[in-house]
């Protein structure tokens, strides 16, 4: 009996291992988009990230966590995803998102370059009244191994208006770094 307790033991360690070995990037907080990213030539620079343009008006988010596997399954678990802005101000605005993953090098002037994107279902999930939501799903197509430079857009289905972005955790990167 305790052969096999031992031998089941070190069979689950192997599997959690192999799980934590699966894991291609992971993302730890979020930021919310700020449609302006400055001012050229007398005029607002819309704030493009990957050829993605921003919402029309500033959102905000509480909280952004993410994993992608190596196979593509993404998680995304964001809290509070709700506009700053206009007369809606701290609502949803009716929205459905998506998450929108770019591996790669991006071009000048926020254009997308040789980075290439990868996107959960293009269908997207609604937001909650207090701006909740969880992607659940496998990016298409799968992502490079590594994925240099990722970038991870929360985003409109259809024509794509991105409303926040996640930041990458940089201690999963570096599990020698604290916090």
């Amino acid at each position: 009996m305790k052969k096999l307790l031992l031998v089941l033991s070190v069979m689950s360690l192997a599997s959690f291992r192999a799980t934590a070995d699966d894991s291609l990037v992971n993302f730890d907080g979020g930021i919310g988009v700020d449609p302006v990213s400055g001012i050229t030539s007398n005029a607002p620079a819309l704030n493009v990230v990957r050829g993605i343009p921003p919402g029309g008006f500033p959102w905000v988010i509480k909280r952004l966590r993410a994993d992608v596997q190596v196979d593509g399954q993404i998680h995304v678990d964001g809290r509070g995803l709700l506009l700053s802005g206009g007369n809606v101000l701290g609502t949803n605005g009716g929205q459905k998102v998506m998450a929108l993953l770019f591996c790669g090098t991006p071009g000048a002037n926020g254009s997308l370059g040789t980075a290439t994107a990868h996107s959960s279902d293009p269908a997207g999930v609604p937001l909650e009244m207090n701006g909740d939501f969880r992607i659940d799903d496998f990016l298409t197509p799968t992502p490079p191994a590594p994925c240099e430079n990722p970038v991870l857009l929360i985003a409109t289905p259809g024509v794509h208006h991105w409303f926040a972005a996640g930041i990458p955790d940089l201690q999963e990167a570096n599990p020698g770094r604290e916090r």
